[in-house]
């Protein structure tokens, strides 16, 4: 039997089994076949509520095969960069190594570089400016004053359209 790497002592305090446990080990050993791992742990029937209940410390499971597998990847990345001769498929174990790492949290760091030069003189665009409105001078008026203000606009522009309440100009009405 091989000895189990990947399981580290559980980070929660889920209580498994005997029976998880050899299913997470068995796991490995089925090298992430959940159908045999299943059978080997002596589970009969679908393995589906297996991994239904178990599904966290399945996800940490890949995550710690992940991390063990990324020194892997990161000396694969630098064969592939120091080696003279072809490799076969080298696009593919390239494209595997990158994958690992990134999931693993070693990602190339992007750098964003700004340079401020205040002495070329900086130009600001700042939008008009709105009227000033003197809000004071209502604060006398009385209620109904304010009313008749707020009408006469309107009262003007009734005249001007010569508008009837039907909602028809007049002067459309005597063209017809």
């Amino acid at each position: 039997m091989t000895t189990n790497t990947y399981l580290s002592p559980s980070k929660k305090d889920k209580i498994l089994t005997k029976k998880q446990e050899k299913f997470l080990s068995s796991l490995i050993e089925a090298n992430g076949d959940p159908k045999i791992a299943a059978e080997l742990a002596g589970y009969s029937g679908g393995h589906y509520q297996v991994v239904r209940a178990l599904k966290e410390e399945i996800i940490d499971l890949a995550t710690d095969v992940l991390a063990n597998s990324a020194p892997q990847a990161a000396f694969k990345l630098v064969d592939i960069m120091n080696t003279e001769k072809p490799l076969p498929q080298i696009a593919n174990k390239l494209q595997a190594a990158q994958a690992i790492l990134d999931r693993v949290g070693v990602v190339k760091k992007e750098r964003l570089e700004v340079n401020h030069n205040l002495a070329g003189g900086g130009v600001f665009i700042l939008p008009a400016k709105q009227e000033v409105i003197d809000i004071t001078q209502d604060q006398d008026k009385s209620e109904s004053e304010l009313l008749q203000d707020d009408l006469e606009p309107i009262a003007h522009w009734e005249e001007e359209g010569k508008m009837d309440y039907s909602g028809a100009f007049e002067s459309d009405i005597e063209q017809q």
